[in-house]
């Protein structure tokens, strides 16, 4: 049974929420948090594998499953939605929960391009509901104290970030590889999050011009394996992202380092570092080690605060700055394809 979440002694009934796409982050994530996450309670799962969506709706004691979206939504019963499907289909599927008259949780990235970004705030807009895009990086414990100290002044002016993510040879598969379907490779999969970030934490600067360069097999439909992206913006600040998911070494790394004019930070294990009468010290903040991974406690405050959006409890702010992350993301892969550093 789900118990309403009581509000200033009033109890309201928990959010009716389906799931589009039934893949690898929904089971490792979304169903099970959302499963137990007050205020909200799963009603439908939608996917193309019957089986699938059959087999998760029985696991996670969900009333019903669908395996077409228009059928979903026919059905009607629902508050929001939470999409995880194929990157393509993330702008016609949020677009049919508008129509619908749903609120949206979708996974990154919005839209694949810029223009497509601007159809969904538009039709958000036009609908008077709620698209939230899915940045669950913003929502790491490290992440949130990182923010409070640069955003505080504590390190100074941001100069410089530099980031990475290797991922071993492999771990890509399926509809990832197929340019059609993912937009992208390496870059758009984990690049993507990396670059949210650290724009986000520079309090989104505007960007200038972008250097790009990958590795990728010959082929229309390939994606590529490695990207390395220069990004200059407005104010002097300098991003280096460089990522791989065709990486030789024993485990999966994932670095973000941030150089300050006071000091620097890095995240996993967060440290920071501020020059304090000509010295370098340690100002890292204390606290007790996290509980759950931080893939697990991103997702469930990202959950937590959609919901709590939707209740009111939080104040909503549309996503308009994905459309400049997109533009990047845009002119880096323009930029790789020709050879060529874009102006923005």
């Amino acid at each position: 049974m789900i118990r309403p979440t009581p509000v200033g002694g009033i109890s309201r009934p928990a959010l009716r929420v389906g799931v589009i796409g039934c893949g690898a982050i929904t089971q490792v994530a979304h169903l099970p948090i959302l499963s137990r996450l007050r205020g909200a309670r799963i009603t439908a799962l939608c996917d193309i594998d019957a089986a699938k969506a059959r087999t998760l709706a029985q696991r996670f004691d969900v009333p019903d499953y669908f395996t077409d979206i228009d059928d979903l939504f026919d059905a009607g019963g629902l508050d929001a939605v939470v999409i995880a499907t194929p990157n393509h289909l993330h702008e016609p599927h949020v677009l049919s929960a508008l129509r619908a008259g749903v609120d949206v949780l979708v996974e990154r990235p919005l839209a694949l391009t810029e223009r497509g970004v601007t159809r969904i705030l538009t039709a958000a807009d036009k609908a008077r509901k709620k698209v939230l895009a899915s940045n669950p990086h913003r929502y790491r414990s490290d992440v949130q104290a990182l923010a409070g100290i640069l955003h505080g002044g504590e390190l100074g002016k941001i100069v410089g970030i530099r980031a990475g993510a290797y991922h071993r040879r492999g771990s890509a598969e399926g509809w990832r590889l197929r340019r059609a379907e993912a937009g992208g490779g390496a870059f758009l999969e984990y690049g993507q999050s990396l670059l949210d970030i650290a724009l986000w934490l520079a309090l989104f600067p505007e960007p200038t011009r972008v250097s790009a360069h990958f590795s990728r097999e010959r082929g229309a439909t390939a994606v590529e394996h490695t990207m390395v992206v220069l990004l200059a913006c407005a104010g002097g600040l300098a991003c280096t992202l460089n990522v791989t998911w065709d990486y030789v070494g024993e485990r999966d790394r994932w670095a973000f380092e941030v150089l300050a004019a006071k000091g620097s930070a890095r995240l996993a294990p967060l440290r920071v570092v501020k020059d304090v009468a000509g010295r370098a010290r340690n100002v890292s903040p204390a606290g007790a080690a996290a509980r759950e991974t931080p893939l697990i406690q991103s997702h469930r405050a990202e959950l937590a605060h959609f919901v709590a959006v939707l209740r009111g409890d939080v104040e909503y702010e549309p996503p308009f700055d994905q459309a400049l992350v997109v533009r990047v993301i845009e002119a880096a892969y323009r930029s790789a394809e020709e050879g060529r550093e874009v102006a923005l």
